[in-house]
């Protein structure tokens, strides 16, 4: 598994893959922040926080995250280098794992720029260091926990098709599913719309933000996360 999970990392920076994710993750997220004149930016706010970035963040990765992880099994299911690889010394477990781990760890390395944003609202708080330090590690542990979800999904979709493009489309349509649909339903319907909220992952990951690590949220991620990787096993298994 440590040997797919090097390969695989190694290669997305063979390639402008990983350039490109952290790029416009950072790029996006600079503008928004503290470029444009918006209801998003942080010098306008008035207050030390990072709201706005933790709110921005999981909308940006419903884009980059299908794009780290529609290559994963597509291209390999399009050149046939699949066959060759299940040929190794290893279960189709530690294959789906170790590229799972890879992308993850390419989204981990494109949020850890973002800590200066820590630093830059420290320094700006009045006084200085004036900030909930607590919701803060609660949104970057609960945005981690939501790249794992997204991760898992992505690497699912990849083994849908073997273009690549329709297995990005396909991540993006089932992550902004789980992610916003369920609260789109509950608004619709009545006394029950907190129930329906809790199958989506926007009301465990605000959960998490508020800095309040609950066992259910942590449950419901790592639940959604492994159901995920468990049918990628299975598609795998059919090809």
């Amino acid at each position: 598994m440590i040997s797919i999970l090097k390969k695989e990392f190694n290669s997305f920076f063979a390639s402008p893959i990983a350039y490109l994710v952290i790029g416009v993750f950072l790029l996006v997220n600079g503008l928004f922040l503290w470029v444009f004149k918006d209801n998003f930016n942080v010098l306008n706010a008035g207050f030390a926080d990072l709201n706005s970035f933790f709110y921005l963040a999981p909308w940006l990765f419903l884009f980059l995250i299908p794009a780290i992880t529609m290559k994963s099994f597509a291209d390999e299911l399009s050149i046939g280098t699949i066959e060759i690889l299940r040929t190794k010394p290893i279960s189709d477990w530690q294959i789906v794992l170790g590229k799972y781990l890879a992308s993850l760890l390419l989204v981990t390395v494109a949020v850890i720029p973002t800590l200066t944003y820590v630093y830059t609202i420290y320094s700006l708080g009045n006084p200085i260091g004036n900030i909930d330090v607590g919701t803060i590690i609660g949104s970057y542990i609960g945005l981690l926990f939501l790249a794992s979800s997204y991760t898992a999904v992505g690497l699912f979709t990849s083994t849908l098709s073997k273009n690549q493009i329709t297995a990005f489309i396909l991540g993006i349509s089932i992550c902004f599913f789980i992610f916003y649909a369920f609260d789109a339903i509950s608004d619709l319907i009545g006394s029950s719309s907190y129930y329906v909220k809790l199958f989506g992952i926007n009301e465990h990951y605000k959960s998490i933000s508020r800095g309040v690590i609950d066992t259910r949220d942590i449950i419901y991620f790592v639940s959604i996360s492994f159901f995920f990787l468990f049918i990628t096993k299975k598609q795998l298994e059919n090809e």
